[in-house]
């Protein structure tokens, strides 16, 4: 029996007040596809994902993934399940029908992705970094490689990966130094990549590689890399298998968490070198794996309100079983410890931050329909800014918030947290990772104030603000006592947040150094205040409902509830991060060998 089960009811609500979704079905691209017709596909996804998917979770845990004389065993359950997945269409859900998509709004592939996240993380690695390879192929890609390699990829057939970084690079892909020789009309690819998610395994005939490597005349640094297809299997013209490439997993990696899913260590040209073939144009190769490095951020993002999601069902679970302690209040006995006060506000920090964060990922996901297919290109321009602005916001924030709700799900249990049978700690361990990888997220904030912010003087943080700004006005017209505290707590997390973009506007052009030092708290306030921008208009939505006599009441006033303590207990902190986001003195004060 499965211990989780779909959100449906908020994903469906949050798609509306948040993410606009009627809004995004009346464009042009999505003629024909309605709100039903997305709910049917939401039901049928969280049966999949509570039926499929999350008995797996466990076993993946129990049993990772192994490398047996050169080939990928992965964990028990998985290869049949990614062929059902496959099989049932889940694959292609947003991708062009060109290519054999279905052609749905990427906000809908977000909500799905959740389910799949939520119900086995392990697993659903191997589809989040395929969507990212199709994205880059289908951008940058010829028209012959496209046409080689989108059909499989889309349907599932084949799966795609990217390969970055290397034992000597991390982060910093200036210093990668795989090798790309030309030989004809393809390139011979020689060197080692490392931390390849699904880099080998049993699901499909084919991977396609996407590899960072070098030209023998690059440039020094990132200005110098290019980007490659690598096939596991070389493709013929026809479309068929051909011959195996030189190209394999020399190990696996042994990690904290995600255990299901196989790291690979990736060995390039052991033989003569990989046959690979160039990716647009030469040295542009960083600059087209962000296409897939974007998408993979959402992604990541999104498996942070993913795990926090399933560290809830199941704290929630164990709460409302486990009996222990008389209530505060007086009792003749023993109660569910979810009558405790504490325990009560640690399940309502799990469950207001998971509902801000998933509404902050679906609003992103909503501004990539918007930017790719809003009929007027302001407008198209416009949301991208905005998208770009809040991509290094949801990747880092949210899943700080997934490891910070999967370790209060542990102190919800108690010893039997710190109990691996109780299958909390599960949930904490593959946490651990999602502040990580994709860029850690002192990355993303760097991006964030160095990027987004200072590098147009903070014009597109404005937008945001005034979107923030309109909903505390809107505010001014409602005298209910939740949404005057709502009102109070944004009004002063929005003042802290321009307060903080107006310094970095002035700092970074003069002293990156003290600009970048702020960079984290500055993107944990942004993160408060656009989850308390989500969470006043999922409360706004849920009176006008409660209004009308329309919708589950017990819900909607649930909704209103969370929202005001996320208002109370959570917004109310980013006040407190505008000093350490604008007086780094400290921070750079010490010499290295005072540390």
């Amino acid at each position: 029996m499965s211990d989780y089960t779909a959100p449906l009811a908020d994903l469906d609500f949050q798609l509306r007040a948040v993410g606009g979704l009627d809004h995004v079905l009346s464009l042009p691209a999505f003629a024909g596809i309605d709100a039903d017709t997305v709910r049917q596909i939401l039901e049928e996804g969280g049966r999949f994902a509570g039926e499929v998917l999350a008995p797996l979770n466990r076993a993946g845990d129990l049993t990772p993934a192994k490398l047996e004389n050169g080939a990928v065993r992965t964990s028990p359950g998985f290869a049949d399940a990614y062929r059902q997945f496959a099989a049932a269409g889940w694959n292609a859900v947003p991708f062009e029908a060109e290519h054999g998509g279905q052609g749905l709004p990427w906000l809908v592939q977000t909500a799905l992705a959740e389910l799949w996240n939520a119900a086995n993380l392990a697993f659903a690695l191997c589809p989040l970094l395929n969507n990212g390879a199709i994205e880059a192929i289908a951008a940058h890609g010829s028209p012959e490689q496209k046409r080689l390699y989108l059909p499989k990829m889309v349907a599932g057939e084949w799966t795609g990966t990217m390969n970055l970084t290397e034992p000597q690079a991390g982060s910093d892909l200036g210093q990668v130094r795989t090798r790309a020789v030309p030989e004809g009309d393809h390139y011979r690819i020689i060197g080692q990549k490392i931390f390849i998610t699904y880099g080998e395994h049993d699901y499909t005939p084919n991977i396609i590689h996407l590899v960072l490597a070098r030209l023998p005349d690059a440039p020094a640094g990132t200005r110098g890399i290019s980007l490659f297809v690598v096939p596991k299997v070389l493709v013929t013209p026809d479309g068929s298998l051909g011959q195996r490439n030189d190209l394999r997993c020399v190990s696996l990696e042994h990690k904290l968490g995600i255990h299901g899913s196989p790291t690979c260590v990736m060995a390039f040209g052991d033989d003569g070198g990989a046959i690979g073939f160039l990716v647009g144009e030469a040295n542009r190769g960083l600059e087209y794996m962000f296409t897939m490095m974007n998408n993979a951020r959402l992604a990541v993002g999104l498996q942070g309100v993913a795990i926090a999601e399933r560290a809830y069902q199941r704290a929630r679970a164990f709460a409302r079983q486990r009996v222990q302690s008389r209530d505060v209040a007086g009792s003749a006995g023993p109660v569910a410890i979810i009558r405790h006060p504490d325990v009560r506000r640690m399940l309502m920090t799990m469950k207001a931050g998971t509902e801000a964060a998933r509404g902050l990922t679906l609003q992103a996901a909503a501004w990539i329909d918007g930017a790719r297919h809003a009929p007027d290109a302001d407008d198209r321009k416009r949301v991208q800014a905005l998208l770009d602005l809040i991509i290094p916001v949801v990747k880092a924030w949210a899943t700080d918030f997934g490891v910070e709700a999967a370790s209060i799900g542990i102190q919800v249990h108690g010893g039997m947290g710190f109990i691996e049978e109780s299958g909390a700690a599960q949930y904490y361990r593959d946490a651990r990772i999602l502040p990580i990888y994709e860029g850690t997220n002192g990355i993303q904030a760097n991006d964030l104030v160095g990027r987004k912010v200072a590098r147009d003087q903070g014009e597109t943080a404005r937008v945001f603000l005034q979107l923030v700004q309109d909903t505390i006005d809107e505010l001014d017209l409602l005298t209910d006592e939740d949404f005057v505290a709502m009102r109070g707590a944004l009004a002063d997390g929005h003042s802290a947040l321009a307060q903080a973009t107006e310094w970095i506007v002035r700092t970074f052009p003069e002293d990156p150094r003290r600009a970048i030092a702020g960079a984290v708290p500055y993107l944990k306030l942004f993160g408060l205040v656009a989850g308390g921008w989500v969470m006043v208009r999922n409360a706004t939505a849920a009176a006008a409902h409660l209004e009308l006599g329309e919708g589950d009441g017990k819900f909607l006033s649930a909704k209103k509830t969370t929202a005001r303590f996320f208002a109370e207990h959570m917004l109310v902190q980013a006040s407190s991060l505008l000093w350490p986001a604008t007086q780094p003195a400290a921070t750079l004060a010490l010499a290295e060998d005072q540390f």
